[in-house]
């Protein structure tokens, strides 16, 4: 037998440099074959084997499981010289000498047959996959044939038979040598008593040992049974002490590769236990229980065992998630084949995993359908798995359970459906599944067996009733109102929430008008004696939706007062002030009713604990808007008694900071509020030279307004300039919202009145960026507020500095506004001509 020689090993190299030099080495033997100008038939069939070698090396490379021990790097010396020798034989043309030139073609093939036969051996850390390719390539190898006549009498050669080679080889390292005669010495009894009994370096020996025997088929699997040898492995694997976790799984791999009878020897339930708990340490012990224990699934029995072990679905679903694709394709097969029993699939879920509970859903029985229904009804889900439930198709077939199913069936079904609304992305998909007919068929049904899912189904309404499809029911408002008095608490309080959906919608003024008609203020006034807090919260929101310009009896207003005095709900006040502040501004009685019950005061007090808060949370700025839309009421210009009343409660305080710190809504209400009260600040004013001014000292001679010429204060005349109110209205203006630009305008207004707009200019004019922001209203504002703005610059350009140094920016503007909005080139025209740009009777305006 022909010796192998082996190269030197080089240490000061990592193994993958070693094994991508050898590939390039494959690569270049390769292409010379290929490429050589004689006995190209056989060389082109030589180039094939070798062509097979280069992926497995390749992937042997890249493979972070494979054990870096110098047997392996022996191994990969010895395909080098292999390969060199066939490579000079190819460049010499040593070929063309020799009268057995196929001899000579087959000898070098089975020469490196048997280098990768000591590379098979050498690789204890590699995949199944990684050593059958190899395994399969080196027998191809060994038995490769280039002559009829030829017979290979080395294609029988065994892994021992390599391994003497070695052992003879003067050149072999002294540790690999000795690696080898250990484990080649042993015998099959010495196997199992390392194995049940070898200290540490034994038990690795006899394990190396067993891979040997199972390779070169010595023993078989009659063997391994008889004498234990899994039941060894397994006690072994399950020892705190065990330091061959990886070898002993990848050799129970080999054992139980394609052989059922020593499967169900690894099929009990401690076993499999011993081999989850694999399932949680480093990531190559992982990679390979996983494999393992998916081999083992083809067993119905390990089946059904698995998945009751604890912690095991659990650890495979992290896996499947993991960053390992290798791990992560066993695990999802092995889930997938735990999916068939209903209880596996349920603990899936539990962990996130819900691809089998859909598909229960689809194909399952009814009794499974109605398992999987329920469990989904209980989970505590966030708001993306709800989302991806949706996405993955799980609303179709609880809404089929819904509509076709029996009765247990239908609640099941309802019940998840009502977890899964609670994502907006699902809302969507649970209309598009033709559900709203049903659902209102059996919220207006009256059998008494189908009471029972009125409630989830109530549920679903509330949170779906928000899309705009809704609307085409017309009649589905007044049928609703007309269950709100024969319903249980939770199923009126979601028809309260649908029905406030419904009618908040845009398009759905219409509706609203008409259940106003209908007396819908009558039942649902009621509501607000209700003891159940939500309950009397949600009507509160929905009289709030529909009582824009709708008086409330007179009756019920001091129970409204007292419950936004009394409830701890922010939500329930700011529903309550807001329903206050839709009643009519015109209806006096509920003016002085809400004055007699002290309305105003409790909602100063309460805005003031809410300026103490940080919260700024929607319900805090509802709340805010709803208290500046009842101070309206309180500030009208045709009653100055009740706007002193406001001042003396202070009010004025409260609008100022509203317009620095509230929403877009609140500042255009505060701005109405201050342009009422500002009508009447000059009639309000007390003269410079009156007797009460030579009377009083010092402290009235500070209160002297510039632009009232008189003695202001905030609540004696309810003065803008002393309440520090134009900067913030300035600043309104500046800002980029829009809606709240009229109310403030109509405000700065107040201060231009013909008694003192020259005043009221100049203080405009001193005030930061004050003409700044009215020439820029004329370029971002809406028409109205344009308008407003060039009937206020029209007194500020009266004065002639301020046409100087304001003129020329206002001008561009201008004439852009007069090719923009023809409605307002009347307006434009005279300002142009204020700035002596343009002749009064311009034909152009």
């Amino acid at each position: 037998m022909k010796k192998i020689k082996q190269v030197k090993m080089d240490n000061t190299r990592s193994f993958s440099e070693l094994v991508l030099e050898l590939v390039s080495s494959v690569d270049e033997v390769a292409s010379l074959a290929k490429d050589s100008e004689i006995d190209t038939e056989a060389l082109t069939e030589f180039s094939i084997y070798i062509e097979k070698l280069s992926p497995i090396l390749d992937t042997m490379r890249q493979d972070k499981m494979i054990m870096d021990t110098p047997s392996i790097r022996s191994a990969i010396g010895s395909l080098e010289t292999e390969l060199q020798r066939a490579r000079n034989c190819i460049i010499n043309r040593n070929i063309c000498s020799n009268a057995h030139r196929f001899d000579v073609i087959q000898r070098h093939t089975h020469d490196l047959g048997r280098s990768l036969g000591l590379l098979l051996f050498a690789s204890i850390g590699v995949s199944l996959d990684l050593k059958d390719k190899l395994g399969i390539l080196h027998k191809e190898m060994m038995n490769a044939k280039f002559d009829n006549s030829f017979c290979c009498s080395s294609s029988s050669e065994s892994t021992r038979e390599i391994v003497e080679e070695i052992m003879n080889d003067d050149d072999q390292i002294l540790c690999v040598k000795e690696e080898f005669r250990v484990v080649m010495d042993m015998e099959k009894e010495d196997v199992t008593l390392q194995l049940k009994y070898g200290n540490d370096d034994e038990f690795r020996n006899s394990l190396l040992g067993l891979e040997f025997l199972i390779r070169d088929k010595i023993i078989d699997y009659e063997w391994i049974i008889d004498e234990g040898i899994i039941p060894i492995l397994i006690n072994r694997l399950g020892s705190n002490k065990c330091i061959e976790r990886l070898g002993i799984i990848k050799v129970l791999r080999t054992i139980a590769f394609e052989n059922d009878q020593t499967k169900e020897k690894m099929a009990d339930i401690s076993s499999l236990t011993t081999l989850v708990k694999s399932l949680a340490r480093n990531e190559n012990e992982r990679r390979e229980a996983v494999g393992l224990l998916t081999d083992l699934s083809q067993l119905s029995c390990v089946r059904r065992r698995i998945g009751r072990i604890q912690g095991c679905i659990i650890m495979l679903v992290a896996i499947l998630n993991g960053n390992d694709p290798l791990s992560s394709n066993d695990a999802g097969k092995l889930l997938t084949a735990l999916s068939c029993n209903t209880q596996n699939a349920l603990l899936m879920a539990e962990a996130a995993y819900f691809h089998p509970l859909i598909q229960h859903l689809k194909e399952g029985s009814e009794m499974s359908k109605i398992l999987m229904a329920t469990a989904l009804s209980r989970m505590a889900l966030t708001e993306k798995t709800r989302a991806s439930l949706g996405e993955d198709g799980a609303i179709k077939p609880l809404v089929i359970m819904f509509k076709t199913g029996k009765l247990e069936a239908k609640l099941s079904a309802l019940n998840a459906l009502q977890n899964l609304s609670l994502s907006t992305k699902n809302i969507a998909y649970i209309v598009n599944s033709g559900i709203l007919p049903p659902l209102l068929q059996l919220l207006f049904s009256v059998t008494s067996s189908l009471m029972s899912l009125r409630e989830p189904a109530s549920a679903i309404l509330a949170t779906i009733s928000c899309t705009d499809s809704i609307l085409e029911h017309k009649d589905l408002p007044d049928q609703l109102l007309s269950l709100l008095n024969l319903s249980s608490p939770k199923l009126r309080c979601n028809i309260l929430v649908a029905l406030n959906n419904i009618l908040s919608q845009p398009g759905a003024s219409v509706v609203r008008s008409n259940i106003i008609q209908n007396g819908a203020m009558q039942l649902l006034l009621p509501f607000i004696n209700e003891g159940d807090t939500k309950i009397r919260t949600t009507a509160f929101n929905l009289l709030y939706t529909v009582s824009e310009n709708s008086s409330i009896e007179e009756n019920y207003l001091p129970k409204i007062v007292n419950i936004i005095s009394s409830t701890s709900s922010e939500a329930e006040k700011a529903a309550a002030v807001g329903l206050l502040s839709n009643i009519p501004l015109s209806d006096k009685k509920a003016t002085d009713k809400l004055k007699r019950v002290n309305l105003l005061p409790m909602l100063v007090s309460l805005f003031s604990s809410m300026s103490s808060s940080s919260s700024t949370s929607p319900t805090t700025r509802s709340l805010e808007e709803s208290v500046a839309g009842v101070f309206i009421r309180f500030t009208l210009p045709s009653d100055k008694k009740l706007q002193l009343y406001a001042a003396e409660m202070g009010v004025i305080p409260i609008l100022v900071k509203l317009l620095s710190d509230g929403s877009i809504k609140a500042k255009y209400r505060a701005a109405v509020s201050l342009a009422q009260l500002s009508q009447n600040s000059l009639t309000s004013r007390r003269s410079k030279n009156s007797r009460w001014a030579n009377c009083v000292p010092s402290p009235t001679i500070d209160g002297y307004c510039e632009i009232h010429s008189g003695h202001c204060s905030i609540k004696g005349n309810f003065c803008l300039v002393k309440a520090g109110a134009i900067p913030p209205l300035i600043r309104v203006l500046e800002g980029d919202e829009r809606e709240a630009d009229e109310a403030v305008l109509d405000t700065i207004a107040t201060l231009l009145q013909d008694e003192v707009w020259e005043d009221g200019t100049n203080f405009i004019e001193k005030s930061s960026g004050g003409v700044e922001a009215l020439i820029r209203v004329l370029e971002v504002g809406s028409v109205k507020a344009k308008e407003k703005t060039l009937w206020i610059l029209e007194r500020v350009f009266r004065i002639e500095p301020y046409r100087l140094k304001y003129g020329g920016s206002a001008q561009v503007v201008l004439i852009h506004l007069a090719q923009e909005e023809p409605s307002l080139r009347c307006l434009v025209a005279k300002l142009l001509a204020q700035l002596e740009l343009l002749q009064d009777q311009s034909s152009y305006f």
